[in-house]
């Protein structure tokens, strides 16, 4: 790993926040001031965490659902365990076709909330890397379609490009309002933003 890019890691205000309060990941503030300010994770809710390595969202969720929610976190790579009875951990790929049928058989009902932050290898080649981010997206929203009850809510990682305006048509199809938000926590320079969809319209606009 370049000693530039590690320097610069050590000087980021949310890498070193993250360090003092515990958080697996810097990106755990990404979703702690969305979910403040839009309030789409609530105390009781289930949650589904794709991409979910190494755990920061996790913790996140676990802190605003409390004891009686319930949290499911599914990543290529195994996940250190959090050590709560509600907060569940998989090791799976999300573009396996058997992974909602895996994710549904360990909810403990429909989830009210899907989160993704995942995200491919980074080639350094613009068109592949957004092509790849917005692949992943589409499993997230397919992921979402069939795990979410009605009402529920989306949060996913996207890439800006010339691919984002369909992924977004194909979401506000699907969910009652839909904006597209970039926490401070993201790096100015990163193409990132994060796509949120409120209100599921349930499975007979699939």
């Amino acid at each position: 790993m370049p000693k530039g890019w590690i320097k610069r890691r050590r000087r980021d205000y949310y890498y070193r926040k993250a360090k003092e309060e515990k958080y697996r990941s810097r990106a755990s503030y990404k979703l702690k001031e969305a979910a403040e300010r839009y309030n789409f994770i609530k105390p009781g809710d289930v949650v589904v965490d794709l991409g979910a390595a190494p755990g920061g969202w996790l913790q996140v969720s676990r802190e605003i659902v409390g004891k009686e929610g319930f949290v499911l976190g599914i990543d290529l790579n195994e996940i250190k365990p959090l050590n709560y009875p509600n907060v569940h951990t998989i090791t799976q790929d999300i573009r396996d076709p058997k992974a909602v049928r895996r994710i549904l058989m360990l909810l403990p009902r429909l989830a009210d909330v899907v989160l993704s932050d995942a995200s491919p290898n980074i080639s350094g080649i613009w068109e592949y890397d957004h092509s790849r981010q917005m692949e992943l997206a589409q499993t997230t929203l397919k992921i979402a379609a069939s795990t979410l009850r009605e009402g529920g809510n989306l949060f996913v990682k996207v890439f800006q490009g010339d691919m984002l305006n369909d992924f977004i048509n194909e979401v506000k199809r699907l969910f009652s309002e839909v904006r597209l938000v970039k926490p401070k926590a993201s790096r100015p320079e990163s193409a990132e933003i994060y796509v949120l969809a409120l209100g599921y319209k349930g499975r007979k606009h699939k």
